[in-house]
């Protein structure tokens, strides 16, 4: 599985617990570097946003979670990186959280129905929410759950 945008790795370090080989990736990853050496683990330090090229080239896992983290010029090689049959869980802020406090910039910010949108065609809906979400802080959320559907599906 991959956590992308990782932070600490509090996603992965679940998957990890349960015995999936886990890939952390991260601009920053302090927050996961005590798992370095641990069987199953795969730390990449790599800046998603800039010039240096895309760091998952080639890359495909069965799952991929994404928490917080929103840079819309990558979506087609964030989709990529679900394997056919594989799952995708991405949640993040939307607009209307800018009266609950940061990320307030639109540019950092879901539209409405676009989890939706980008994964329509690709991906079978196993779960979606877009509203208020009132733990652990009050924020405007949208979530999704989705199966990258098999080439032969579509």
């Amino acid at each position: 599985m991959l956590d992308l945008a990782c932070g600490t790795g509090r996603h992965g370090r679940r998957f990890l617990s349960a015995g999936w080989q886990v890939t952390f990736v991260d601009i920053n990853t302090d927050g996961v570097d005590g798992l370095a050496g641990n069987s199953g683990v795969t730390i990449i330090e790599a800046d998603l946003e800039g010039e240096g090229g895309w760091p998952l080239k080639g890359l495909q896992f069965d799952v991929v979670v994404v928490c917080n983290y929103l840079w819309r010029p990558n979506w087609q090689r964030l989709l990529q990186l679900v394997k056919p049959g594989g799952h995708l869980l991405y949640e993040t802020f939307a607009e209307g959280n800018e009266a609950y406090g940061k990320p307030s910039n639109p540019n950092f910010l879901l539209k409405s129905g676009e989890l939706l949108d980008v994964t329509s065609g690709k991906f079978e809906i196993l779960d979606y929410r877009h509203g208020l979400q009132e733990k652990p802080t009050p924020a405007i959320k949208q979530k999704i759950a989705a199966r990258r559907l098999l080439s032969d599906e579509s």
